[in-house]
Parts: structure tokens; C-alpha cells; sequence
């Protein structure tokens, strides 16, 4: 179950908003969406939950590129709308990669291979010929545990880099109360 509030800033202060994101698929259109809630192109915060296990925010200030933090990043790697936040980008990936290394797994013997061999993974390549083992613990998809992104997305509302690394629960009620001051 998912949580989602936008935060509007407006010059009476902050307007907060439960908002819907079935039609949210890719960080354009919750950027979009924030966007629209904006007020003279001020800063908008969106603020997604699931059910303690995991909380990001996007900060949208005017036409400027969204920034991203999320409390746990693997924990949010396997939620739909996680997926949204962690981009390629975030993760430090080259963007497109996946989509490239799909395509090129559904190319299927280009090798010559009769497929009685395995077949070298691309992570694998190349490491033979040096005469190093792969490492099995290494894996470039892998998404880090814990806290990913901007951890100054909020410092300038009020919510120190540290005090963001120690949100767990109730996070929006802090960022909210940290945005008031």
C-alpha cells in the first residue's frame, strides 16, 4: 500500500494535498504532476510511502530537473513506484544500459556456438583472457541498501542531511514541521 502527498509551496506558506499516481509511470510524469501543482513555479515536494518500508521525496523547483532521495533504495527497487525514483542516474548506471544488455540476451547464438557451450556473460568477458576469476559478489545491477540521492534536498526548508539519514516513520509529518520554521 502507497502513500503520496504532494507539497506545494505557495506564498502563504505550504499547501499539502493527498494526490493519486495510477497514471504516474515514469519520473516525467511525476514531474510533471508536481509541476502542475505549482504555484508561480515554486518548489514542489512529492512525497511517496509503502507502508514503512521505504519513503522517497522529489523536489521539483520550477523548470529545473527534479531532485531525488529515498530512504532505501533496495527496498525500493522492488516496488513499482520505487522503480520510478531509482534512475539511472541515481544509481550512478549508464542511462539505457538495461535496455541494451535485454536486447542483446535476445539475440540468441550469434556466437557460433552449437549451445552445448555456456556461454560467457558479458561481465565475465574479458576477465578470462586476464587470467582473473570473475568476482561472484559483484554485481553491477545490484541496487545499494540504505539511502540514495540528494541528501540536501530538503537542507534549505530545514531538514539537515543528517536529520533526513534518520527518518524512518512519520517522515512526512518531520519534513512538513521542518518546512514550517
Amino acid at each position: 500500500m502507497y502513500f503520496a502527498a504532494l507539497l506545494a509551496r505557495t506564498e502563504d506558506g505550504w499547501e499539502a494535498s493527498d494526490t493519486e499516481l495510477d497514471d504516474v509511470e515514469t519520473l516525467s510524469d511525476l514531474t510533471d504532476l508536481a509541476r502542475e501543482a505549482s504555484v508561480d513555479e515554486d518548489t514542489v515536494l512529492v512525497y511517496i510511502e509503502q507502508e514503512d518500508a521505504w519513503f522517497g521525496v522529489v523536489r521539483v523547483d520550477g523548470e529545473e530537473d527534479p531532485r531525488i532521495y529515498v530512504s532505501d533504495a533496495s527496498a525500493a527497487a522492488r516496488s513499482s513506484y520505487g522503480e520510478i525514483l531509482l534512475t539511472d542516474e541515481l544509481l550512478g548506471r549508464e542511462p539505457g544500459a538495461e535496455d541494451e544488455i535485454a536486447a542483446l540476451e535476445e539475440l540468441v547464438d550469434l556466437d557460433g556456438t552449437d549451445g552445448d557451450e555456456p556461454d560467457e556473460t558479458p561481465s565475465d568477458a574479458g576477465t578470462r583472457d586476464a587470467g582473473t576469476e570473475p568476482d561472484p559478489d559483484h554485481d553491477p545491477d545490484a541496487v545499494p541498501a540504505g539511502p540514495l540521492g540528494d541528501l540536501g534536498v530538503l537542507a534549505d526548508l530545514g531538514l539537515s542531511e543528517k536529520d533526513l539519514l534518520t527518518l524512518r516513520t512519520d517522515a512526512l509529518v518531520e519534513i512538513a514541521d521542518a518546512s514550517e520554521t
